[in-house]
């Protein structure tokens, strides 16, 4: 996720401070009333985050194994069973806003103003419900765009679990988050003493943090399927989600792994290094943080689902050079779409706000999730063995769909994709 287009939207918050001045200090509840009105008026019809479409109810919990930050640390959305917790908080902590906020290198009042706006914004996953056990389930890892972090693509992770996934979104601690924090030891724990890291300003290797990246997703994958093994785990985080639950959750020969923007690049290169993902979705890969030798490197499946705007020629030709005879290759583009449609942000503003600052495209942004979150399930029954039903669903991997493009909405990249298939458009 590049969140560029929230510019807009900070500015506009900024001014509209300067007609309606707040206090930050100031507990009277009937100013905040007021500013929050105001607020609500700026993003004109705060929608909200989709509830799964699947027969499952969803779990959520944060795990953090180890301390440092090299330690692992992810959201896990799973089946429950029940629903008597309740919603998730979607950002928990205040300094993402400031993450945010210095992402866009904007001033301090803006991470306030976004905790306004975003700050008891919940999720549909019930926090901390047990898992539904009885039962093994595929897993999917999931990694982040650039400036974003583990929460904020909940309506992917959310569908997926409602489907009969686990799906454990990594928060990456390459310098491409946000935010992100640790603990330096148990102490640390104990008093509640975060140690933060924000986005780095300068720029920094893109190909050395996606290897390290990868390296998280593969080091996410072990612990977990280590908990699996029955292998005792501590979360650092000490919650009420017992871990011991995962305890021969996981069906070990179903694991794919999926990611946005950043997080696309860090999905090729981890099929490149990690055989145990055995099939990847690449949404809206941002491609130049990749070396060129990974292309011959990667047998699995791999699916491109891209938005329309996002996506140029010199990406989508870097897409297509994933594409040989002797392996399974998909792309589809969705009509109307802009990079943001696969995160939160596109859900939690209107649509006046969503269309003058690039969180939404043309295409509802309920009816783009859905598709891409379809043709998902659709490619990873087909590629993970699963006999779920989602191949009622196979026609959206061809792109057959009115608000489908097959392959690129390109046309020097459809030619070129067309003489590595062989089909015509």
């Amino acid at each position: 996720m590049v969140p560029s287009a929230l510019h807009g939207l900070f500015c506009l918050c900024t001014c509209l401070t300067l007609v309606h001045p707040f206090d930050w200090q100031d507990p009277n509840p009937v100013t905040y009333i007021k500013f929050s009105a105001l607020m609500d008026a700026a993003i004109f019809g705060q929608t909200g985050i989709p509830r799964g479409k699947g027969p499952y109810s969803v779990g959520c919990t944060d795990l953090m194994f180890g301390y440092t930050d090299e330690s692992t640390f992810l959201r896990l959305y799973y089946p429950t069973q029940n629903d008597d917790h309740s919603d998730t908080l979607w950002i928990p902590n205040e300094e993402y806003f400031f993450g945010l906020s210095k992402f866009i290198g904007k001033n301090w009042v803006i991470d306030k103003l976004l905790g306004l706006l975003f700050g008891s914004m919940t999720t549909p996953a019930k926090w901390d419900s047990p898992l539904r056990t009885g039962e093994k389930y595929p897993l999917i890892v999931f990694s982040h765009g650039l400036g974003a972090f583990r929460t904020i693509y909940s309506a992917i992770g959310i569908d997926l679990a409602s489907h009969g996934f686990i799906v454990a979104a990594v928060e990456h601690r390459d310098g491409s988050a946000a935010a992100t924090y640790y603990f330096k030891d148990q102490s640390a724990v104990e008093i509640g003493n975060k140690t933060w890291l924000y986005i780095k300003q300068e720029a920094p290797d893109r190909n050395f943090q996606v290897q390290k990246r990868a390296k998280e997703c593969s080091q996410a994958l072990t612990l977990i399927l280590d908990i699996d093994h029955g292998k005792p785990a501590k979360n650092v985080l000490d919650l009420k989600f017992d871990v011991k639950q995962l305890k021969d959750s996981i069906d070990r020969n179903k694991i794919a792994i999926i990611g946005h923007s950043f997080g696309g690049a860090t999905v090729i290169q981890a099929l490149s290094e990690d055989q145990r993902f055995r099939c990847g979705i690449a949404l809206d890969a941002w491609m130049r943080p990749l070396s060129d030798e990974v292309y011959a490197r990667i047998p699995q499946p791999l699916f491109f689902i891209n938005s329309e705007q996002f996506q140029h020629f010199g990406n989508n030709t870097e897409m297509v050079h994933f594409y040989s005879s002797d392996k399974e290759r998909k792309m589809i583009t969705i009509r109307g779409s802009v990079h943001q449609n696969f995160a939160d942000f596109t859900f939690a503003t209107g649509k006046i706000i969503g269309y003058m600052f690039i969180l939404k495209g043309t295409i509802d942004s309920y009816v783009a999730i859905e598709l891409s979150n379809k043709a998902s399930l659709a490619f990873l029954q087909k590629h993970l063995g699963l006999r779920k039903g989602f191949d009622q669903w196979n026609s959206l991997i061809e792109g057959e769909d009115e608000n489908l493009i097959p392959g690129t909405n390109t046309d020097k990249t459809t030619r070129i994709l067309q003489n590595f298939t062989g089909i015509e458009k």
